[in-house]
């Protein structure tokens, strides 16, 4: 056989063969096929970013008085402590119904708990946000209405300069940052910053529940948001306040705050300003 013959069936052999694989391919089962075209496609495929839940907030809620303090009276007998308690119990119910925030209560009963107490327990909890609720009595019976305090400059101050204090400082964490270490100065400038932050923010808040309040048709004093001492509100890194729902000395308060439908009206004007208040914060730290 010559070589030119040679070469040319050679060519033809490659060819058939080359044919028969391409075939084998095209006759090869469905299933055979798909699998290897999803291989194909599953190369190099990106993964699908994993997102994250925001951690829910911590929201502290202190009904005032309990067990062996009453609180105030009204004078059809109303106690300030079962009325407050039962209140925080529907804010409570509120504010997890929506699954933003957990909640803690200071007292789960009517117990005795010391002012300090309740502060040290939101602390530990690590709180976001801490509500005292309460009901005042006043010597006019025909004062009514709620109001909303905060910690005043002075009490801030005092708080400020005790926390620093080298007998307070042992265990004392500001700002992720233990004082026990740290000279009278720094210690003194790093929980007057951290107070002075917590007091704004706690401003902030109190606005938010009087100008939500108000929305919600509940009656305020006219002065509405005040500034005292109250040794409920001076946590360095909380931000704190206290909420006066009613007076319990003027009768058409007391029987208000008595009344189930008034109960939750409160309890969830008091959700709403929670929600205002955390969502003016998002959206102040995007900005």
């Amino acid at each position: 056989m010559s070589d030119f013959r040679r070469r040319e069936l050679l060519a033809v052999l490659a060819g058939l063969t080359a044919f028969g694989l391409g075939m084998g391919e095209a006759w090869a089962s469905p299933s055979k096929k798909s699998k290897r075209q999803q291989t194909r496609k599953s190369v190099g495929k990106p993964t699908p970013p994993t997102i994250t839940k925001p951690k829910p907030k911590l929201v502290v809620l202190d009904p005032g008085h309990g067990g062996k303090d009453p609180g105030a009276l009204g004078a059809r007998g109303t106690q300030e402590k079962k009325v407050v308690f039962t209140i925080a119990r529907e804010v409570q119910r509120e504010l997890l119904a929506g699954g933003r925030y957990r909640v803690l209560l200071t007292r789960t009963g009517d117990t005795y708990v010391a002012l300090r107490e309740r502060v040290a327990r939101a602390q530990a909890a690590k709180a976001d946000l801490f509500l005292s609720l309460h009901a005042d009595s006043h010597d006019n019976s025909d004062v009514r209405g709620a109001s909303v305090y905060t910690l005043s400059e002075d009490a801030s101050d005092r708080e400020a300069a005790a926390l620093a204090a080298r007998e307070n400082r042992a265990d004392a964490v500001v700002s992720g940052m233990r004082l026990a270490d740290k000279s009278d100065n720094v210690a003194q400038t790093l929980v007057a910053m951290s107070q002075r932050g917590t007091v704004n923010e706690s401003r902030r808040l109190a606005e938010t529940i009087v100008a939500t309040f108000a929305k919600n048709g509940v009656r305020l004093l006219p002065r509405t948001h005040r500034q005292a001492g109250f040794a409920v509100l001076t946590s360095a890194e909380i931000p704190a306040a206290l909420v006066e729902l009613g007076y319990l000395s003027n009768p058409q308060d007391e029987k208000l705050l008595t009344v189930r439908q008034h109960q939750l009206s409160l309890a969830r004007a008091l959700r709403a300003s929670v929600d205002a208040y955390f969502g003016a914060g998002a959206a102040t730290r995007k900005a």
